[in-house]
């Protein structure tokens, strides 16, 4: 008879493109959700949680940088034969849920949602195919006005969190503005808005990704297409030089003030009716951000904004993070964008059939926390819970009763659950973790009524850089009453705050 065939060990291995979060990292990402959160709640919006899981339909084709409808996107399909797929951003369910609950909800209809987001795309550094996303949208308002406060709200966010001012702008187009550029330059004809509509994609493409190929990449992008330094060939959108030169004069149209790149840019847009219509947008947006006191420190016309989503309709704004790190190699260069939005009035309509106005910004958590820890303002070690050793298992109601104490105290402690027999691991356990304070107890200590207070964190100093003198002065190990342990615990705790 064949032996059966041993069944092999599933490997213990993440997804490519995913990755896991541990102890620090989701205490910081809840922290800077709380602090988002907060902002936006002053402003007046509300939260809304939104199933991870859509239609295909309900999703529709806009997901960044892909032209075929549904692709990067992991779906499945159901036993009724429908396709479901996990949400790719925010945005789609939003308009799904402005369209399916239109007749309950207040007009305008203000929510920010928070949450994972899935793309089925070629992870690479630091781009993984799961991630937080963190939004704001107002939708039912037709004024830029509306773009104008998400846009002072994303401002107060970044200070919020932690980005001061000076080390962040946040740049500010409008697409009208664009669109008049490319009719100017034969790429949109408004009587015959569907001609040409994929040329202006890979224009679009092509523009957004000005700071990471340059004015030759882009330029090779709008005519006959790039070939890159892998191999691969990206299609080009076939524009002439001439009607190239038209659409860089626009990315390169920003003065040093907003009303001298407006000038600039009525230039660009000439007779165009929607091109001059984006131009009154942004001087209108420039107007009330400066009434609030949002200067160009903060808050910037920059027509070389564009966004690579197909369903922005007017203004389109972008946070960026001004500060030099270090990449992988040891280079210095600017951190880049960590926020972006636009004003998006035909995303609703797909469902109503009817155009309703919406804006809103979306901030990728997981890169700016990425900046706030390259910056050495977030990642430092988390102090653990003060450990409570165990002397005697059977004695494990005692260890219990203390650790009560002290979470009762607002103190974040634990009993050692491991095996009690080797005390000397117990410590390790505490130093892995992070420990701040051990606390003792043996038979002793028990019949006498008091327990040990080990400071961990002055001990491992004292060892490290101490004489043997300062070691007689500064003891880390105290022995006090039973009574006193909350109180002598938390004067530790906050001799090490200081």
């Amino acid at each position: 008879m064949a032996k059966e065939k041993k069944q092999p060990r599933p490997k213990a291995v993440t997804p490519k493109g995913f990755r896991d979060y541990f102890g620090t990292e989701v205490t910081e990402r809840t922290h800077m959700l709380s602090q988002i959160a907060e902002v936006y709640h002053r402003y007046g919006f509300e939260a809304l949680e939104t199933s991870a899981v859509e239609t295909v339909e309900a999703l529709g084709k806009f997901l960044p940088d892909v032209d075929r409808p549904n692709e990067g996107v992991f779906a499945w399909q159901e036993d009724d034969k429908d396709w479901v797929a996990l949400r790719y951003d925010l945005t789609a369910p939003l308009a799904r849920v402005a369209a399916q609950y239109r007749n309950d909800l207040p007009s305008p209809y203000r929510r920010y949602a928070m949450g994972p987001v899935w793309r089925n795309e070629k992870p690479g550094p630091g781009r993984f195919r799961q991630f937080y996303q963190c939004d704001a949208d107002t939708v039912g308002a037709a004024t830029v006005a509306a773009d104008a406060e998400i846009c002072a709200m994303l401002s107060d966010t970044l200070e919020t969190v932690g980005i001061p001012r000076g080390d962040y702008i946040v740049r500010v187009n409008n697409r009208k503005v664009l669109n008049g550029v490319m009719e100017v330059a034969g790429v949109l004809d408004p009587s015959n808005p569907d001609a040409l509509v994929e040329e202006r994609g890979i224009v679009l493409r092509a523009i957004d990704k000005f700071d990471k190929f340059g004015e030759d990449g882009v330029r090779l992008l709008m005519g006959k297409g790039r070939l890159d330094e892998s191999g691969d060939f990206t299609k080009g959108a076939g524009l002439s030089d001439e009607q190239a030169d038209i659409v860089m004069g626009f990315m390169t149209a920003r003065r040093d003030t907003g009303a001298a790149t407006a000038a600039r840019l009525r230039e660009l847009v000439g007779a165009s009716v929607v091109g001059n219509e984006g131009v009154n947008e942004l001087e209108y947006m420039a107007e009330l951000l400066d009434a609030q006191g949002y200067g160009a420190d903060r808050i910037l016309i920059d027509p070389s904004v564009v966004r690579g989503l197909g369903y922005y309709t007017g203004p389109v704004f972008e946070a960026e993070l001004t500060f030099e790190i270090l990449d992988e190699k040891g280079r210095p260069r600017q951190f880049g964008s960590v926020s972006g939005g636009g004003r998006y009035d035909d995303l609703v309509k797909r469902f109503t059939g009817q155009e309703v106005p919406a804006t809103g910004v979306s901030i990728g958590v997981d890169r700016l926390l990425a900046a706030l820890r390259a910056k050495g303002r977030m990642g430092s070690v988390a102090t653990g819970p003060v450990v409570v050793t165990v002397m005697d298992k059977d004695r494990m109601a005692d260890y219990q009763a203390m650790v009560a104490e002290l979470r009762n105290a607002g103190i974040r402690a634990e009993v050692y659950l491991g095996n009690p027999k080797n005390f000397g691991n117990q410590l390790k356990y505490a130093d892995k973790r992070n420990s701040p304070i051990a606390i003792i107890e043996g038979g002793s200590e028990k019949e006498n009524g008091v327990v040990q207070i080990k400071d961990l964190i002055l001990g491992a100093q004292i060892a490290a850089n101490a004489t043997l003198d300062e070691w007689k002065e500064r003891p880390s190990q105290y022995e006090v009453p039973r009574s006193e342990l909350v109180a002598k615990v938390r004067e530790i705790l906050e001799s090490q705050g200081k």
